[in-house]
């Protein structure tokens, strides 16, 4: 994946803030090892004198060099062994005096041996480019305890349906499948008409599973095919890459379907982004105003069976919150 300058250093400054992180706190685990068992600091002289009498006996190649190699060699194994032993008997673990990085395979560099970048990077940028189009999107304020119920109707509607109840069970729903969220988690379709809830519990989504760690993109259709247009045809933010980002993400939100204008552009996006995102076991949220005929009616057999042949639909019923909340002047909410 393609990053901005700006986050590339952002995320190689996280990076080089953890390799002096770690080597500040094994600094504070030595002086706390030899405050309690000062025979460990001689322990660590002995062993480091050993590798800069190794490393001198590698270079000049003097002398009877196999048996001088074997003896520091042995002598740097019994100084270890010694350390261990002292470490035991004051309660600490054999590793303690051993930097603890956050990723051993760059030692916290951010690059390989190789030059090339380290996993952890990769994933440490695709998260800060996800958290700044979350920042973009502007993500209203909305979770859980605020989706009040009590604004549904306890009557049966024109679906026969009782619409609190439905959405008493929609509720619980979204509350489990983000709290038992993993990168295996179902899609979700949530179909209903405008106002009805599904933004607000779609966010709710969003942000206890970023909550619990997880890396989660959050944005409406339109405003996504809108950024990769303009990247796909060099009007974008340099070294910007939404799509790279969508498809990366643990969870994607996409919401609003449906109201965005038809272009044969927008519609490939929008298929290599579902299908793209099924096939590597991604999870994703979709919600739409439109009908399930008025779904069938605007995209193509393609889109269409992969959403109804994969997501999970979620029902939406009830009237337009807002101006339930009018009515019954709760407009605070």
């Amino acid at each position: 994946m393609n990053y901005s300058p700006e986050i590339s250093a952002k995320a190689q400054r996280i990076i080089d803030e953890r390799r002096t992180k770690a080597k500040y706190q094994l600094e504070m685990r030595r002086r706390e090892v030899y405050k309690n068992a000062p025979e460990a600091e001689e322990v660590e002289r002995q062993a480091a004198s050993a590798v800069t009498e190794l490393s001198k006996l590698i270079v000049s190649r003097s002398g009877d060099f196999q048996n001088s190699f074997e003896r520091i060699k042995q002598n740097n194994l019994d100084a270890q062994k010694y350390m261990r032993e002292i470490l035991a008997s004051h309660g600490y673990p054999e590793d303690y005096l051993q930097i603890q990085y956050t990723c051993p395979q760059c030692k916290d560099k951010g690059y390989g041996e190789d030059g090339k970048r380290c996993h952890c990077f990769e994933e440490l940028a695709s998260k800060l480019s996800i958290e700044e189009l979350n920042r973009s999107a502007n993500m209203p304020d909305c979770d859980f305890e605020h989706f009040d119920i009590e604004y549904y109707p306890k009557t049966v509607d024109s679906n026969g349906v009782v619409p609190y109840e439905k959405m008493r069970d929609v509720l619980l729903y979204c509350r489990k499948y983000a709290a038992n969220f993993s990168r295996a988690s179902e899609s979700l379709l949530m179909l209903g008409k405008t106002g009805v809830g599904k933004t607000h519990l779609s966010i709710s989504i969003a942000k206890t599973v970023t909550a619990n760690g997880f890396i989660c993109a959050y944005g409406s259709v339109l405003n996504f095919l809108y950024d990769i247009e303009k990247e796909h045809f060099g009007r974008g933010e340099q070294g910007k890459d939404t799509m790279s980002a969508l498809l990366d993400a643990d969870l994607l939100v996409l919401d609003d379907l449906g109201t965005e204008n038809y272009t044969q552009f927008y519609e490939s996006v929008l298929y290599n982004i579902i299908n793209t995102r099924i096939n590597t076991g991604k999870p994703t949220i979709v919600s739409t105003n439109l009908s399930t005929k008025e779904l069938y009616d605007k995209y193509n057999e393609r889109i269409i069976s992969r959403i109804f042949g994969v997501y999970t639909i979620l029902r939406f019923y009830g009237k337009d919150i807002r101006q339930e909340k009018r009515l019954r002047g709760d407009i605070s909410g």
